[in-house]
């Protein structure tokens, strides 16, 4: 299959590493963003060491006139998201199938967003034949498949909860940690992440994928935020969190059913271990954890780590290579906008060292 690496970030190398890896995958074009990287080589933007043959290009009209089988998106979305819709759209309509990082709430956008958002992306993916598939690692695997294969085992379940608890002090991204985030910055300031309603917008699609997962209604969808001050200066590649400014984070979006919360998302974020000591914790630079209450009790530890031995990393990484494993699936199904619940189970089919 012939597929495309939309942008070369934070994920985009990974998933060229991917591509490059994958039997069943022949890279056929790069996009980037900026002149410098145009040309360049795409083993050389992936840091492999050798080169693979394709030079990246800014020319997007030539890249879909190529007919790629799918299109691996991994631009930033956050901070842009009309013209990630726009971008995802184009290539829906120009009948080439996707998988993304973002936006996240097209994962599963069913009661999130307005239909009128995700309508011009049903549209396209009807009028070009194709299929989108959105997804990554959280939102994505942590917290779809992990705990709805898990599920399988229980005899009752009162409360399906999933965390991310990391330590992102080695994540270097300036504009998610500072911008969006909103670490380093004064408590009394809301950053995006904060503002009244994003967290549903984010990580809704997590709970009401779950929820569609076991079959349950929700009534509604619930949020909260804690943040803790630095005791002290901490200086992280990304840059300096003054002390008295923003640099921990747990909050709570919640799937409820009258009044008790059902499928529950949590994430603690911290730049320091020794921020919020009574949050959930885990050992060394933390990771996943799914939790069943029920008949019986589940506790499930994802700890990930790249071979560089971060956690930030592998992250990352994870999140390129649920994207890259999936294309197969996603080339292969029905046009439209694809969620979770409606493709086979992914493997790393090929991909075992020989």
């Amino acid at each position: 299959m012939k597929v495309v690496q939309w942008s070369t970030g934070n994920v985009g190398r990974h998933a060229l590493a991917g591509i490059a890896a994958h039997p069943d995958l022949e890279l056929a074009g790069v996009w980037v963003s900026t002149p410098d990287k145009a040309g360049r080589d795409a083993g050389e933007l992936a840091g492999l060491g050798r080169t693979l043959g394709v030079q990246a290009t800014t020319d997007e009209a030539a890249l879909l006139a190529s007919r790629p089988d799918c299109i691996v998106y991994t631009a930033m979305a956050d901070d842009r998201l009309t013209e990630a819709l726009a971008d995802l759209a184009r290539f829906l309509r120009a009948g080439v199938n996707v998988v993304a990082s973002g936006p996240v709430f097209l994962q599963f956008p069913h009661g999130v967003v307005p239909h009128d958002l995700v309508a011009p992306i049903h549209a396209a993916a009807a009028e070009g034949g194709a299929s989108l598939w959105v997804n990554g690692i959280d939102p994505g695997f942590a917290n779809d498949w992990l705990p709805l294969v898990l599920t399988s085992m229980c005899e009752r379940i009162d409360q399906v909860r999933c965390l991310e608890i990391l330590d992102y002090a080695t994540y270097d991204n300036a504009k998610i940690l500072f911008d969006i985030m909103g670490f380093g910055r004064p408590m009394d300031d809301v950053p995006v992440l904060l503002q009244p309603g994003v967290l549903s917008l984010a990580w809704g699609s997590v709970v009401r994928q779950l929820a569609a997962g076991l079959g349950v209604p929700l009534d509604r969808v619930e949020e909260s935020a804690t943040r803790l001050p630095a005791p002290h200066r901490i200086e992280v590649p990304a840059g300096v969190i003054e002390e008295g400014t923003a640099a921990a984070l747990r909050f709570e979006v919640r799937g409820m059913v009258g009044d008790r919360a059902v499928c529950v998302l949590e994430h603690v974020t911290r730049l320091h271990q020794d921020l919020g000591p009574d949050w959930p914790t885990m050992p060394g630079q933390g990771g996943y954890r799914v939790e069943i209450k029920g008949e019986p009790n589940y506790t499930l530890d994802l700890h990930i780590e790249a071979s560089d031995g971060d956690h930030n990393t592998g992250g990352l990484k994870a999140t390129a290579m649920r994207l890259v494993n999936a294309v197969p699936a996603v080339v292969a199904a029905e046009p439209g906008l694809l969620t979770a619940l409606d493709l086979p189970l992914i493997t790393g089919r090929g991909l075992v060292t020989r």
